[in-house]
């Protein structure tokens, strides 16, 4: 294989003249390699590393690869003597890079300052995109969010510029859409603070969503610890065309595999659809396979990711790539542990929803079955964009459908929101003309950040317990997510379908079958969307938004403020005493599904992500207790009374009492906020003992120090009682693969033992022991 050495001298984002470009001197060397800007760390697109890898592990083996382990197995620590089996050994891996959203890296980087180390091993970068929240129009909200947010932003600008972290000003867009552009790219291993990171495998990438702990791991050169993971193969055949669009094929996925059935898995797309799609619209299935629980989801490299690279300046990467093509993708006759079939040719466009995104529908279908289920008709917004859905193509689609429909002299019926997914996107849909078409049908165009996707989102149009419908180009629809209101129906759909719908106003209205009623009375129906892959011009990059770390950061301070109430400074978890745990109490014993939102919920408590002892405040305020049916109604069985989850944890600990949280299947599904671990932590809880885990969650709760337990038997959910005792036997000589008992005291003095599994690896155990995995990370500096 030829060997293609492309230096990169100097990293320019181009100020305001043209697309980014990456200047660089070419030349043949016996490493493939390119090294990024020397406004970073040194990093490498090593592609030559990476094959010398694979082909150790393919002899090890003895078998054919699928893509997904060639790249994460090229980015084993060490292939020759890494226990490898799918689904069962921990790999140790050297992620390429590491990207943090501001919610998220708030806490990342107080972590990372704990660690008293000086400096990021590993190229990373600060994303401002989640604290902005939508109430007028872009540049005002953009403008007020600076204002509110100036503490913060300034704490996450310095801290990045002391430690060598690049950082993405607020109005730079969403951290997905700047990865894509910038740093995604076939082969690279990223890890994200943002469960929707795997939005990269659009690009050829493993990008993966962890919580801030791993990403200090990553940042402080320590490999990086993942359960091997399956692959399950996702065959496309046939093409897209007409109304059908890259959405559509996650929404069906979703629905066949449901949120839990990617739990543990990479998908892996592949087979002659892949061709169909473009590399933005791969970006879109791969970013949504968060809401299937897959650890990621890829697609083999070809000539549609070229072209995406080449128009966003970096052709140079995509001819390296073309050299080590056979590493991008899946070997012929490679095995996957679970295969599902989709036939682009015959799929129907779909929408998803309300409350779940694996609840799947047809278009078609969707009318009949809201009238069937009590479901609002009407359609009171329509809401386009987000990391999911916001490339070039989605908006020229979206908005060749408001062109029709103003031709015809008609608006939206419903309200209308347009989020462009960064600054690039933004100007480029300015210059060409698509944002004032989506303006002038109705939409009002808000800034470039996650706004109502994450809850950002002041929204005035319906009170609080009405109910309503409203439909999106989003990922995620879980209760009361996208406003708070836990009676908005919220649905899940592509760009063209959420704008089709505003325009008609009504969740019934096929775009396929039904018609529209013109200005003059004229019936009409839309034709199908049409829109280019990606600008004829060059991208407009838009205003410069990032801010480079120095080569020396040693000296810049950064403050924090005791007295402030937006960030505070991390105090070590307490050490594990060596025995077991006995008399715990059972804080809430939650029924039925239980995310991250209701873990620790988003919209108006995001400000406190930089502040532990104030986000606990939100501590499972969104769960059900099963005692009760009620929400943030919980009995203190110290006292008596019934009182906000938070304050009867609260009351536990400063009573000395430790307690644990019993829940249900797939508990902390969602987001990868590790905030949800964080809190239950810091207000004395022991255990989170469970049905079964979502992945990233689970990993979050060991690194802070947690026991996540699951029942052996799934019906011991059952035995436990809301008022019990609980003692955890078996931490003294617990060790990988031996079950945990549980000793219930019940109310009446009656007993019952339980056996609890758990999925600790040895080095998993003593952050455990330490207290977490950053007290093991300072013991052994």
């Amino acid at each position: 294989m030829a060997s293609y050495c492309l230096t990169v001298t100097r990293l320019r984002l181009a100020l305001g003249t043209g697309a980014r470009r990456l200047h660089v001197s070419a030349a043949f060397n016996a490493k493939a390699k390119v090294a990024m800007s020397r406004f970073e760390p040194s990093s490498s697109v090593n592609y030559e590393k990476m094959h010398e890898n694979i082909d150790i592990v393919r002899r090890r083996l003895g078998r054919p690869l699928t893509l997904s382990e060639k790249i994460v197995y090229g980015h084993l620590d060490d292939p020759a003597g890494q226990d490898i089996e799918r689904g069962r050994t921990y790999l140790r891996l050297r992620p390429d890079r590491v990207a943090m959203q501001d919610a998220t890296a708030q806490m990342a980087m107080l972590q990372f300052i704990s660690s008293g180390l000086p400096r990021v091993a590993v190229p990373s970068t600060i994303h401002c995109d989640h604290l902005i929240e939508a109430q007028i129009g872009g540049p005002e909200d953009l403008q007020r969010a600076k204002e509110v947010n100036e503490e913060v932003y300034n704490f996450l600008a310095s801290a990045g510029a002391k430690y060598g972290v690049g950082f993405w000003k607020p109005g730079s867009g969403i951290i997905h859409q700047i990865i894509l552009e910038n740093y995604a790219y076939p082969g690279v291993m990223l890890i994200g603070t943002d469960s929707h990171t795997p939005n990269g495998g659009g690009l050829g990438s493993i990008c993966i969503g962890v919580g801030g702990a791993d990403a200090v791991d990553v940042m402080a050169g320590i490999p990086w610890e993942l359960k091997c993971p399956n692959v399950i193969g996702v065959k496309l055949t046939g093409s897209l065309s007409g109304w059908t669009s890259p959405k559509d094929v996650i929404l069906k996925v979703a629905g066949i595999l449901t949120v839990k059935g990617g739990t543990g898995a990479i998908v892996e797309y592949y087979g002659p659809g892949v061709d169909s799609i473009s590399c933005t619209g791969m970006a879109t299935i791969c970013n949504m396979g968060a809401e299937i629980g897959a650890t990621t989801s890829i697609f083999p490299y070809n000539h549609r990711m070229k072209t995406y690279m080449e128009k966003t300046g970096r052709g140079d990467i995509s001819t390296l790539a073309d050299q080590f093509k056979e590493d991008l993708v899946p070997d012929n006759g490679c095995e996957y542990d679970q295969i599902v079939e989709i036939n682009l040719s015959e799929l129907k466009p779909h929408i998803n929803g309300p409350f779940t995104p694996d609840l799947c529908h047809p278009v078609s279908e969707i009318g009949a079955t809201a009238k069937k289920n009590g479901w609002p008709l009407e359609v009171k917004v329509g809401l386009i964009g987000s990391c999911t859905n916001s490339s070039y193509e989605d908006m020229g689609r979206a908005a060749s459908l408001a062109k029709q429909a103003l031709d015809k002299g008609l608006k939206c019926k419903a309200q209308f929101t347009v989020t462009p997914g960064s600054e690039q996107i933004r100007a480029t849909i300015e210059r060409d003309g698509y944002s004032k078409i989506l303006s002038d049908v109705g939409g009002i165009v808000l800034a470039n950040a996650c706004g109502p996707c994450i809850g950002q989102w002041d929204r005035k149009d319906v009170k609080k317990g009405e109910k309503n419908t409203i439909v999106t180009s989003y990922n995620r629809n879980f209760t009361a997510r996208n406003d708070a209101n836990p009676a908005t129906h919220a649905f899940v759909t592509s760009p063209e379908i959420v704008t089709a719908m505003a325009i008609a106003g009504t969740l019934d209205f096929n775009p396929e079958t039904d018609y529209l009623t013109a200005a003059n009375g004229e019936k009409f129906k839309l034709e199908a969307p049409t829109g280019d892959e990606l600008p004829s011009r060059d991208f407009d990059p838009g205003q410069d938004t990032y801010q480079y770390p120095p080569a020396e950061g040693g000296s810049i301070m950064v403050n924090v403020s005791p007295t402030s109430n937006r960030l505070q400074l991390l105090e070590p978890f307490d050490k594990w005493q060596g025995k077991d745990l006995e008399g715990m109490r059972v804080l809430i014993k939650v029924k039925g599904k239980c995310t991250t939102d209701h873990i620790s919920a988003a919209g108006p408590w995001l400000k406190f992500r930089g502040h532990l002892d104030n986000i606990s405040n939100n501590m499972l305020i969104g769960a059900v207790n099963i005692d009760n049916d009620g929400v943030n109604k919980v009995k203190n069985l110290l006292t008596g009374d019934i009182g906000g989850v938070p304050d009867v944890a609260r009351h536990y600990k400063a009573n000395g009492v430790n307690w644990v949280v019993v829940g249900d299947e797939n508990y902390g599904e969602g987001s990868s906020r590790e905030h949800a671990a964080l809190e239950p932590r810091h207000l004395g809880g022991r255990a989170i003992i469970v049905k079964s885990f979502a992945r990233i969650h689970e990993t979050n709760l060991k690194k802070q120090g947690l026991l996540p337990l699951t029942f052996d038997n799934p019906q011991d959910y059952d035995k436990i009682r809301p008022d019990d005792k609980i003692s955890i036997i078996g931490l003294p000589t617990l060790v990988p693969g031996k079950p945990l008992t549980a000793a219930l005291e019940h109310s009446d003095g009656s007993h019952e033992s339980i056996t609890l599994n758990h999925t600790f690896n040895e080095t998993q155990l003593e952050w455990f022991r330490a207290g977490s995995a950053l007290n093991r990370m300072k013991e052994l500096q």
